[in-house]
């Protein structure tokens, strides 16, 4: 029994210790949101039994049944698929993602039964900024059936969003939005939390299959690659080699590589002493390459034994490459980073031997380098949410994600500004104009500080003009024309003092227009008033009355309504007191004979005493009690 006891307190002790050691974020985890597009329920696929959500977040779309393009996509039977008739940009906005660095994977499909010519093309945007347009042919190539970038998120939220082209409508199968480490492809000092890299190829070089980083079983802090198997950069000019022999140093902060990736490689030969690759890329970018290397072959057994130069685009990236040397041993890994600019529409790798062996490579990684896009004012972005609903706009504006970025797909109708002084975009136009709008403008208008022109005519816009209009001193345009705004001009717009141009005819405004707008004319201005039959008071519209101000005249109304209240409580109690009066009469008068005999009998009863009297002064004077008690009289 004491065996067992002391048994159980040191495993106890040994679990206390497991725990005590391991920081919150290693026991918590990579943060990892799977969401299936479309899908209705949470849903696992095998064979790693992963987990996807159902779908959330989104900004509009129509779920559907899928059609996926590539065996490497997810085994998903649903996707969102965003008509062009229900606007041009749409996004998922996910919250509560923890602080930190992403890799962010988006997979494409087609709409069940839709024919494979009829692939969509449009293009993706992550937090503002746009990171890959589809390309024609996307669906018959297994490695652009998706985009993947990684980007640092600060905000608690990502914004993932999907601009059309007018090349039918975008179609998504899922989403994945992985936690990778903070320091992960460090490639230098232009790196940093404003960089997003957006992977181009990863191959993974010699025998073995296609496999994402689960199917190497890596470390899921190193998100989940996927590495193309490519068995030969062309023919007879490499060899593939494998093995099975442990690889130290693989799978490492801030990458984790998985370990297999190592196992395998391409060798040059005799008939091509250089190792060469070339990749299609756009022009006029920066390329961060990442090259592989392990020294996998018995017949290297020590530095010295292959030394190789590595140039990229024809320029020396790195010389005398020692892979032992390097890496500190046979069957270790070795990672390179070069980051070049490229102005042609080819990137090109080459292996070139300069001593002993041949040139050996177990992976390449190309990702573009792409500075992130300063997101809109926060203020502005808030305003014209609210100016999105009290108008009521339709779904076909796309008013999705961030209105002035990616600058390739702006909000329709807005104009944007970069603010130097803020690095923020501002919205400084607005044009709205003839499109069939209602609702009503809103006071947080005003929060459009950078406004310069504002366009909302031709619309069945309803209401007051809001008087905080009046505080956006930069605009110059003001055009309201032909709605349905009502009650006076807000004094506050004289104090525009750079309005040039003010169009608020057509309306049903009414009152007297507001004297410094008047004074404005006199400095060059241009302001249309005309079919408003309420307004009055400078030349072109009818003359006004005595003027009163709003508070003037709300004390009027109360006045009046005070005052007719008082003729109605008065009349009411003048005919009250009339009815009683009336009433007191019609008493009387049914009274009146009784009165009359009640008289006389008083009158009879003193004549007698009067006699009695004079009687009695004869008898001296002797009177009773009742004599000369109180008169009673009875009916």
């Amino acid at each position: 029994m004491a065996n067992i006891a002391t048994f159980g307190f040191l495993l106890l002790w040994t679990l206390f210790l497991c725990f005590a050691f391991v920081s919150p974020a290693a026991q918590r985890g990579p943060y990892g949101m799977h969401i299936s597009c479309g899908a209705r329920h949470d849903v696992q696929t095998k064979p790693t039994t992963t987990l996807w959500y159902k779908d959330f977040g989104y900004t509009g779309g129509i779920p559907s049944n899928a059609s996926t393009t590539s065996y490497i996509a997810p085994p998903l039977k649903t996707l969102r698929y965003f008509p062009l008739s229900e606007g041009l940009s749409n996004c998922y906005n996910i919250n509560r993602v923890p602080k930190g660095r992403y890799s962010i994977r988006i997979f494409f499909g087609l709409v069940a039964q839709t024919r494979v010519t009829d692939e969509p093309l449009f293009d993706i945007s992550i937090q503002g900024t746009q990171i890959y347009s589809l390309k024609s042919g996307w669906t018959s190539r297994d490695d652009q059936a998706f985009t993947e970038a990684q980007v640092f998120l600060k905000d608690g939220s990502v914004s993932i969003c999907f601009h059309g082209t007018g090349h039918g409508d975008p179609a998504i199968l899922s989403i994945e939005i992985l936690q990778i480490d903070n320091n992960a492809y460090y490639f230098g000092p232009d790196w940093s939390q404003g960089v997003i890299l957006r992977t181009v190829k990863r191959l993974s070089c010699g025998f073995g299959q296609s496999k994402f980083d689960v199917d190497y079983g890596a470390d899921p802090r190193g998100g989940d690659r996927y590495w193309q198997r490519i068995k030969t950069f062309g023919e007879d000019s490499d060899r593939p080699r494998s093995v099975e022999t442990r690889i130290k140093q693989a799978s490492h902060p801030p990458n984790f590589y998985p370990e297999t990736l190592y196992r395998s490689a391409l060798v040059s030969t005799s008939n091509q002493l250089d190792l060469t690759y070339t990749l299609d890329v756009d022009p006029n970018k920066n390329y961060s390459v990442w090259l592989h290397f392990a020294e996998i072959e018995n017949s290297v057994t020590a530095a010295g034994q292959r030394v190789f130069d590595i140039m990229i685009n024809g320029d020396v990236a790195f010389r005398n490459v020692d892979i032992v040397k390097l890496s500190g041993d046979r069957y270790t890994a070795l990672v390179l980073n070069k980051t070049v600019p490229v102005n042609g529409r080819t990137l090109t790798v080459t292996l070139s031997p300069i001593k002993g062996s041949f040139a050996i490579i177990s992976a390449i990684e190309i990702l573009e380098v792409i500075t992130a896009e300063s997101k809109t004012l926060s203020d502005e972005v808030m305003a014209l949410q609210t100016l999105k609903k009290a108008l009521g706009l339709p779904p076909r504006f796309g008013w999705n994600g961030d209105p002035c970025v990616p600058q390739q797909h702006p909000w329709t109708g807005a104009d944007c500004r970069l603010d130097k002084s803020s690095s923020k975009w501002v919205i400084d136009g607005l044009g709205l104009g003839n499109q069939g709008l209602k609702g009503f403008l809103p006071n947080d208008i005003s929060r459009l500080h950078n406004l310069q022109i504002l366009n909302l005519s031709g619309n069945g816009i309803r209401g007051a003009i809001p008087s905080p209009l009046g505080t956006i001193t930069s605009l110059q345009v003001l055009d309201l024309s032909y709605n349905f705004f009502n009650g006076s001009i807000p004094e506050s717009l004289g104090q525009l003092t750079s309005l040039q141009r003010l169009n608020l005819n057509g309306n049903f405004l009414s009152g007297r227009v507001p004297a410094t707008l008047g004074g404005r004319l006199l400095h060059g201005a241009s302001f249309n008033f005309t079919d408003n039959a309420g307004l009055c008071g400078i030349p072109g519209l009818p003359t006004c009355g005595p003027h009163l101000s709003a508070g003037a005249k709300v004390g009027i109304g109360l006045g009046a309504s005070f005052t007719f209240l008082l003729l109605i409580i008065g009349s009411v109690c003048w005919w009250k007191r009339r009815q009683n009066i009336l009433r007191v009469q019609q008493i009387a008068g049914r009274a009146a004979p009784y009165a009359k005999a009640r008289t006389q009998f008083s009158r009879d009863i003193q004549m007698a005493r009067h006699n009695n009297n004079t009687n009695n002064n004869n008898y001296g004077n002797a009177h009773t009690a009742v004599e000369t008690g109180p008169i009673l009289l009875s009916r």
